[in-house]
């Protein structure tokens, strides 16, 4: 490598929020960047954020402002070059990156697949008409009702910590978290049942980790090369197609799965109404080359089939 490496004198500065999630998978990105380069770990700096979304807890998302809250403020900070690298959610990233900004680095996708989380009930499938789901989720919310319109579903924001405390205060019956979020933080046992995507398929992207860095910035280019995932990158080149195509973001209740089979890439989409009284799924299959070619086309058929007014919560 012929750029200057980061040192405990000037470490490489990485963006991230504060929440134990956040942390856990800035400090993965360092450990990562750490072995490649033989680096110290004081030769990085975890810069911790405070974003819009982190701030307000009271409203859903979708009214004040969707995904970009949760990197907005990271994302000013390194176009003003307070931090180097920023490391992200990917289900919680919007699909075009403001200018100046690249993301092109994934670590290895973790889990898919969404947690059932509830006290005494083992499936979703168990819980008696007339329950709680606790979810900010529009995703979530509409595959809950679109399966279980019997189902009460509540408003519940908030990181995994202050979810599980929601639940045991009584706030609902039940909520989701990411089965990545879970491992990530040593929780897994919190899950009392992890759902398989062919019975709710999961956000887009969800269970990879991104790292944002300025496109200028030609030493994070070269280090961020050297622990990118091609195969977490493969996958996602599709998803983000497909969720682009759609014009998605908080408040579009959309799931997307890709998966590699051999030398293909298999996509599956679902659109649904808001309250889940419809819901519409496509796949399809082509050379992983033609990943993003791939999404949009699935997200095309999609739309084609949506009836009048399916969009309306498009706005």
């Amino acid at each position: 490598m012929t750029h200057l490496l980061p040192t405990p004198a000037q470490p490489l500065k990485i963006g991230t929020r504060g929440s134990p999630l956040a942390l856990a998978q800035a400090h993965e990105t360092r450990a990562r960047l750490m072995t490649a380069f033989d680096l110290p770990e004081d030769a990085f700096e975890i810069v911790i954020v405070t974003t819009t979304g982190d701030r307000v807890q009271d409203r859903p998302l979708k009214e004040i402002g969707g995904k970009g809250l949760f990197t907005r403020e990271i994302e000013d900070m390194m176009l003003a070059g307070a931090l180097d690298i920023a490391v992200h959610s990917m289900k919680d990233m919007p699909v075009a990156q403001p200018d100046g900004l690249v993301l092109d680095c994934y670590l290895p996708r973790e889990d898919v697949r969404d947690a059932f989380v509830a006290p005494g009930v083992a499936r979703l499938a168990d819980l008696r008409a007339g329950q709680v789901v606790g979810t900010s989720s529009l995703r979530r919310r509409a595959q809950v009702l679109h399966r279980r319109p019997d189902l009460r579903v509540v408003e519940f924001r908030g990181n995994v910590q202050t979810r599980l405390r929601k639940l045991d205060e009584g706030v609902a019956d039940c909520t989701f978290l990411a089965m990545a979020g879970l491992n990530r933080l040593g929780k897994a046992d919190v899950a009392r049942s992890a759902i398989a995507p062919d019975e709710m398929l999961p956000a887009v992207a969800q269970g990879a980790i991104g790292i944002e860095r300025r496109g200028n910035d030609l030493r994070a280019r070269a280090m961020l090369a050297a622990i990118h995932d091609t195969p977490t990158g493969q996958r996602l080149a599709a998803e983000r197609a497909y969720l682009a195509t759609l014009d998605g973001s908080c408040e579009t209740p959309i799931a997307g799965l890709a998966v590699l089979d051999g030398g293909e890439v298999w996509l599956r989409g679902e659109i649904l109404r808001p309250d889940g009284s419809d819901a519409l799924t496509e796949d399809g299959r082509a050379p992983i080359e033609d990943a993003a070619r791939l999404g949009q086309d699935i997200a095309r058929r999609l739309l084609a089939r949506a009836p009048r007014g399916f969009f309306d919560w498009r706005g």
